[in-house]
């Protein structure tokens, strides 16, 4: 018989909003969370920069994550560098952490063809535009894992739009039936693009979907790092000792526009957005939970701040002054297949013809 009180998930929280430890329990050190907040912090100083960038016309369309730094950096902080993760596109965050260099995030921003480029000693996979196409990528690298008799677990990242595809479902069952160990890890933001997530969906909560495939599901407060750091590592350990997968959700807000193609003010209110900025920010708790233990303050935040866009700025500079030495665009076809048919030669010939007429703007 169904039973209501088994599709009810207590939150689970460490931190809150006013950066405060709710129970002495603390699974991680000080120093360890100044390096996360040093991390949440570039990210956030890092988000800023490529939405400016993108007003200004220097790169394309940008899935800005601005909100959700503490779900991606207690998540990643919770992995081993052998461990994998496949991201959507917006998962600069936990991407940097996890050792993806700066500059490609740039050059993948500015659309260079390289840019996509993933370094060989990084375990991530490209950023996958298609939405919960991700989650049968970690099944699989998940299931190549175990058959090789490896310990590595592998991580996807997905929002609550993507609990909506098939791909979703299908994954979760392959990943239960099969006992591999994969992570799925919903970045519950609130919006799948412009529709709230309670008309997406009729269930109380994403991590009640779990039960479903018979995995554990759990519900974490997404803009408490602290939390998201403990409920990732069981989860890791679960998976890495050959328990099985497991489903979080992490409740947290997109601060931003879904992309920058989006207007949130057709769909959303000043006073919906203004509690997620001003108080609930992910940042602003650790900031005052160091700043309460002595372990941080204004002058080594300005300095910190300082000296990364500094390094940003430099970096930037270098990637638009060599600019014209972009690949064009006729070099894709060159990475389609190992060797191009026919109707790719035609496709390159006439792209190249394009380019070379100025039909268009690269």
């Amino acid at each position: 018989m169904f039973r209501e009180e088994d599709l009810t998930f207590e939150r689970v929280e460490r931190l809150n909003e006013d950066g405060v430890l709710l129970h002495d329990k603390k699974v991680v050190s000080d120093e360890q969370v100044l390096e996360m907040y040093q991390w949440m912090l570039k990210a956030r100083l890092l988000d800023e920069k490529l939405l400016r960038m993108q007003r200004q016309g220097r790169i394309g369309t940008y899935a800005p994550y601005s909100g959700q730094e503490a779900a991606q950096i207690g998540s990643v902080f919770a992995l081993e560098k052998s461990d994998w993760i496949c991201p959507s596109y917006r998962e600069h965050a936990g991407n940097m952490v996890h050792g993806m260099p700066l500059e490609q995030i740039i050059l993948y921003a500015k659309g260079h063809l390289h840019g996509g480029r993933v370094p060989e000693d990084v375990n991530i996979l490209p950023v996958q535009i298609i939405i919960a196409a991700q989650t049968l990528h970690a099944v699989g690298t998940a299931y190549a894992q175990k058959y090789r008799g490896e310990k590595h677990v592998s991580v996807s990242y997905f929002g609550d739009g993507a609990t909506s595809q098939g791909d979703f479902h299908e994954a979760l069952n392959f990943a239960s039936v099969y006992q591999v160990p994969a992570i799925f890890f919903c970045q519950n933001n609130q919006y799948a693009i412009s529709v709230p997530v309670e008309k997406q969906m009729a269930s109380k909560s994403i991590a009640q979907k779990a039960v479903a495939y018979g995995m554990p599901g759990v519900q974490v407060d997404g803009n408490d790092v602290l939390a998201v750091y403990e409920v990732m590592k069981e989860a890791v350990e679960r998976a890495r000792n050959g328990e099985g997968p497991t489903l979080i959700e992490a409740v947290t807000y997109r601060l931003g526009p879904h992309t920058t193609s989006d207007d949130p003010t057709k769909y959303r209110s000043k006073e919906n957005v203004e509690p997620w900025r001003e108080v609930k920010d992910p940042l602003r708790r650790v900031r005052l939970y160091l700043e309460n233990s002595n372990l941080w303050d204004v002058e080594k935040e300005k300095a910190f701040v300082q000296t990364f866009q500094d390094e940003l700025d430099h970096m930037i500079d270098e990637i638009e002054s060599k600019e014209k030495e972009f690949p064009k665009v006729e070099e894709a076809f060159e990475y389609v297949y190992q060797e191009k048919n026919a109707q790719l030669e035609e496709q390159q010939a006439e792209a190249r013809r394009i380019r070379e007429e100025g039909d268009w703007h690269e």
